[in-house]
């Protein structure tokens, strides 16, 4: 997990999440804190388990901490943050000695964790898609009745 460490202790990882809490602070729906990106490793890390496809641990560990970074910037109506996470990501990932083909599969993950098309692939972007979606704690949101998210969407029960 060096790699891993890197990340979390790199100078512009922390200047981009102090952004995202800044922004988020009063935020009552769900946040894009550490907790939801170690939710979504973990779950990521038992579905690999589960379907037995040997993603390295760090990939997945590094596609969650990187995958919401540019959700500050989508608050501020500059781009998408899946989008806008992406340069962000590449510096971070160059940085922490991650190579260009870890880079791509990260960055696509990233790309696509809103891309519903994917979401059964038994790849790091189809188990990221699924992964991200489960690490919403919904069930005991204190926001739940006011969340815009469709019922079918919400995590009504503990799935992992």
């Amino acid at each position: 997990m060096e790699r891993i460490n890197k990340i979390l202790q790199h100078k512009r990882y922390q200047k981009e999440y102090k952004k995202i809490e800044e922004d988020e602070k009063d935020r009552i729906y769900c946040k894009h804190d550490m907790q939801h990106f170690l939710d979504a490793a973990r779950i990521a890390m038992i579905l690999n388990l589960e379907s037995n496809l040997l993603i390295p641990k760090d990939l997945l560990y590094a596609t969650a901490l990187l995958h919401d970074i540019g959700r500050h910037r989508e608050y501020k109506k500059q781009d998408k943050h899946e989008r806008s996470a992406l340069p962000i990501a590449r510096d971070i990932l160059k940085n922490c000695n991650f190579t260009e083909a870890e880079i791509m599969a990260i960055t696509d993950a990233i790309e696509n964790h809103g891309n519903p098309e994917i979401k059964e692939e038994k790849s790091l972007r189809g188990i990221f898609y699924r992964a991200d979606k489960a690490a919403r704690g919904c069930f005991c949101c204190k926001a739940y009745k006011q969340c815009d998210w469709p019922d079918e969407k919400k995590n009504a029960t503990i799935q992992y």
